[in-house]
């Protein structure tokens, strides 16, 4: 993107023109950090299911915070290694299992990252925060293998919970919206 317009652009702009030219990155690149969340405008009542404070509960949220804060600096190897001590903590908590699939996904695992969501889908039922965001990163990965049927399906799933993230996937799969991008991708190129 020329420097000139880049400029005149907001953050949020250039986040549509990045996903429009970069559709399958997940989050941002290591200079932005990363986006651990596919949850903006998600309605405030989407919660998770609620979680017994326990020991265990309190003990794997902190290092699943620890993870995203080592996630963050661009230090995906460890923190596969803090989700995973998050996961052996307390197994049953979704949201380590789909922050784990972030990191594989950012270390280009998508395999194990898949696996993760898998295993965060069957904990959570598919709903709540942690469901709506193992959604919409599966529809990523399967987008990006492939499987633009299964991936709308995750979208649509993750749409019905209110993610606005999964609406602009699906808006950015329709066939005109596709033509549209590459007018727009065409146009961008002959700028520069």
């Amino acid at each position: 993107m020329p420097q000139v317009l880049s400029e005149l652009l907001s953050d949020k702009d250039r986040a549509v023109l990045e996903s429009i030219f970069n559709p399958f990155q997940i989050g941002g690149g290591a200079e932005e950090g990363v986006n651990w969340n596919f949850d903006e405008g998600l309605p405030e009542e989407v919660q998770d299911p609620y979680e017994e404070p326990t020991a265990q509960v309190k003990e794997s949220i902190r290092r699943e915070v620890e993870a995203i804060k080592v996630a963050e600096v661009g230090d995906f190897t460890k923190a596969v290694e803090l989700f995973t001590s998050a996961i052996e903590v307390a197994p049953m908590r979704p949201a380590p299992w789909n922050n784990r699939a972030q990191a594989y996904r950012l270390l280009d695992n998508d395999q194990a990252a898949l696996a993760d969501l898998e295993m965060a889908l069957q904990l959570s039922g598919g709903t709540g925060r942690t469901g709506c965001r193992a959604l919409c990163q599966r529809g990523l990965l399967r987008r990006k293998m492939g499987d633009d049927d299964a991936a709308r399906d995750d979208f649509k799933t993750a749409t019905n919970l209110g993610s606005k993230f999964a609406r602009a996937q699906l808006i950015e799969m329709n066939p005109y919206a596709a033509l549209c991008n590459q007018m727009l991708k065409d146009a961008f190129q002959k700028l520069s």
